[in-house]
């Protein structure tokens, strides 16, 4: 029953964060720097009262080397901000079966749940987000036992929820749902692992960002759901928020298993489904 709680909680987060966000935009407007920064302080505090409604009253282990996030200590650019996040696996012998990533003081603080394959292997994962004032960014990985174990970085970065897009709408919405997969062979990542980077065209509008002739609020409208497999094995999969950056990049290792085909289907908060398929590199394997 907690479980089915926690998870219920989580889903109905991003929907509500909508609507959080473009409140938000009306009283600070498009900088979004009418207050003071947040300090690491204060983002903990966020996070304090955040965490009971994303994990319940689950106890949250840190700094146990199963998982490590990283990112820069201050962003070029808040609105495409990296972040690598890296597990461990001989530290979760029984294996991860997600990864939750939160920036405590954004509008819609859970930015990404990640859920890993079963056997897929997958050590690294790295993405671009957004983050709206000074926080920690952290991740939260779940073993197949139910255990929760967290690393966190403190980020000093602002306005990234807000920012203006980079491409105009109408060139946005033309190439919107394509796809591109670059993949790396062992030989080049020297590691046994296979690496795939994926970029899905999308605005990912966040609600906070204004339309520069009409300045009206533009409707909050992302990737919600993303799912990556090898011949109809999961690999990963993900259900995001507005905190994921513009035109979504992924880009993760996991563990091949024979030729079959990498798959992939995107669906948006519109219901628009995006699909493409791409066969294994032999010099992959």
């Amino acid at each position: 029953m907690q479980n089915h709680s926690y998870r219920s909680r989580q889903l109905a987060l991003p929907l509500a964060a909508i609507f959080a966000a473009i409140i938000l935009g009306t009283l600070f407007g498009s900088s979004g720097a009418a207050h003071a920064q947040q300090t690491a302080a204060s983002s903990d505090r966020i996070w304090q009262d955040l965490k009971g409604d994303v994990f319940g009253d689950r106890a949250i282990l840190i700094d146990t080397g199963v998982v490590r996030v990283e990112a820069p200590k201050r962003a070029q650019d808040a609105a495409i901000v990296p972040v690598d996040i890296y597990i461990d696996p001989a530290k979760a012998p029984d294996g991860i079966k997600s990864v939750t990533l939160i920036i405590d003081v954004n509008p819609a603080p859970v930015a990404a749940t990640f859920q890993i394959g079963k056997d897929a292997g997958v050590t690294h994962l790295s993405t671009r987000v957004r983050v709206n004032d000074y926080s920690y960014l952290r991740a939260i990985a779940e073993t197949q036992s139910g255990e929760l174990h967290m690393a966190q970085t403190f980020v000093k970065a602002s306005g990234g929820c807000s920012a203006p897009a980079v491409k105009n709408q109408d060139e946005a919405i033309a190439t919107m749902g394509q796809m591109k997969l670059r993949q790396f062979p062992p030989q080049e990542t020297m590691t046994k692992a296979q690496e795939l980077q994926l970029m899905i065209r999308h605005p990912n509008n966040s609600g906070l960002q204004r339309n520069p002739l009409t300045q009206h609020f533009i409707p909050a409208h992302f990737v919600q759901k993303l799912s990556i497999s090898q011949a109809d094995r999961p690999i990963l999969s993900m259900e995001g928020g507005i905190s994921i950056s513009e035109d979504p990049n992924f880009r993760f290792d996991f563990t091949a298993q024979g030729t079959g085909d990498i798959q992939v289907e995107a669906i948006d908060t519109d219901g628009k489904v995006f699909r493409d398929q791409w066969p294994l590199e032999a010099t992959g394997l």
